[in-house]
């Protein structure tokens, strides 16, 4: 699907409504939105995928879904005012995005109020595309290990961006045909891929979305990725170093003189305008010390002089990594910034999902919603097989300096 028809998608969402009144938040209260100054901007990785195509359109289509009702009612009770929603199946013409605002979000949830987002983005993935190469050198074509990204079926694994506030549809940037082999001085592994390979390989497992949103007078870019986990590999690290890649991606685009290399899915160069206020949100899968990252990946945006980080904490996570103990009694990173719970042999509990911002916004608030089991709340979150996801909403209060 071409960038101009994901535009029409998220355009035809764009609903004159009304916010609805803000719901209560059990992380804290939640910006006001119409100020044109304070916002709560969050990432949640809500596992909301399917093994089959059209699977999420099925469940979203009754307000029944056990696991639908669980991540909206997180989304309802930390209310952000824009939410990057990772691991959300695309289906053309927006229609899974539909069925979960109206069925679900739209839908007071055990006394957490329905929460409206008039504004709403998705579009094309990398994910389940077939490439017609062997891209896992495993003698056979086809799978989900040889598409651009990996997916059992194009769009598995998507992305898709909540608003309150105007999505300018017109300005949106989409990455997600950029070639690896186009970025200066990539990591890209030469010797497990072929030439051929290299011609046509893209860079994003997912894709990347520069989404700029109006607040009040000012403009906010919303800079959305889920880059592949560092994993399932082998000593070549190929998924290591695309990570890496992927993450410095937008270590690029936001720093000036960086950029210049970077072209979008319509053609246009160049980075984010040094004066453009913004977020960067999604599932990293990167942990700054702890885990299988390649190069300290995360670091690339988390030292970057144009970012500042909220450092969102939870008391969940600290009692997880002592009630689980495994691997994240060997963790150097403190358990407070963790925002997932995965395996407790290997690699434990890791800080992989992330709000960041750019220098012209002031933090107010920051939190990871990961509830105590004490907490009626827990039931939420809960332990493994999770009632929701195994990650968890990351969200800051901010202020548009």
């Amino acid at each position: 699907m071409s960038f101009a028809r994901a535009v029409i998608i998220g355009a035809a969402a764009l609903l004159a409504i009304a916010p609805l009144a803000a719901a209560s938040s059990a992380s804290g209260a939640p910006a006001q939105p119409g100020n044109g100054q304070d916002l709560r901007v969050a990432t949640y990785n809500l596992s909301l995928n399917r093994n089959t195509a059209g699977q999420i359109v099925t469940d979203l289509s009754t307000p029944d879904n056990a696991q639908a009702k669980a991540v909206a009612e997180v989304i309802q009770r930390a209310n952000p005012d824009v939410v990057l929603l990772n691991e959300f199946d695309y289906v053309e013409g927006g229609t899974a995005v539909d069925l979960f605002r109206d069925n679900y979000l739209g839908v007071a949830h055990n006394g957490a109020a329905a929460v409206d987002y008039p504004y709403a983005y998705t579009a094309p993935v990398n994910t389940g595309v077939p490439s017609g190469f062997d891209l896992n050198n495993d003698g056979t074509v086809g799978g989900g290990d040889d598409a651009y990204g990996f997916g059992l079926f194009p769009g598995q694994y998507g992305m898709v961006v909540l608003s309150k506030y105007p999505i300018q549809t017109d300005g949106i940037r989409t990455f997600q045909h950029f070639r690896w082999k186009d970025m200066p001085g990539n990591v890209l592994p030469t010797d497990w891929y072929s030439p051929e390979e290299q011609d046509i390989f893209r860079l994003s497992s997912k894709s990347h979305w520069d989404i700029p949103v109006t607040v009040g007078k000012r403009t906010v870019h919303v800079l959305a990725a889920h880059p592949t986990p560092p994993s399932f590999d082998g000593p070549e690290d190929r998924n290591g170093r695309r990570n890496h890649d992927e993450i410095r991606f937008w270590a690029d685009y936001i720093t000036p003189g960086k950029g210049g290399y970077i072209y979008d899915d319509q053609g246009a160069r160049g980075g984010l305008n040094p004066s453009s206020s913004f977020v960067v949100l999604g599932d990293y899968n990167a942990d700054p010390l702890d885990g299988d990252s390649y190069g300290a990946a995360i670091n690339q945006l988390l030292t970057s002089k144009r970012i500042t980080d909220p450092q969102a904490t939870s008391e969940g996570a600290v009692e997880a990594s002592q009630l689980q103990g495994g691997a994240n009694l060997t963790h150097k990173g403190d358990p407070k910034f963790d925002t997932a719970d995965f395996s407790d042999s290997a690699p434990g509990n890791l800080r992989v999902d992330y709000t960041l911002l750019s220098k012209s916004f002031a933090v107010r608030d920051a939190g990871v919603f990961w509830p105590v089991q004490a907490d009626p709340l827990s039931r939420l979150t809960g332990v493994f097989p999770f009632p929701t996801s195994d990650h968890r909403l990351v969200w800051a209060d901010v202020t548009l300096r």
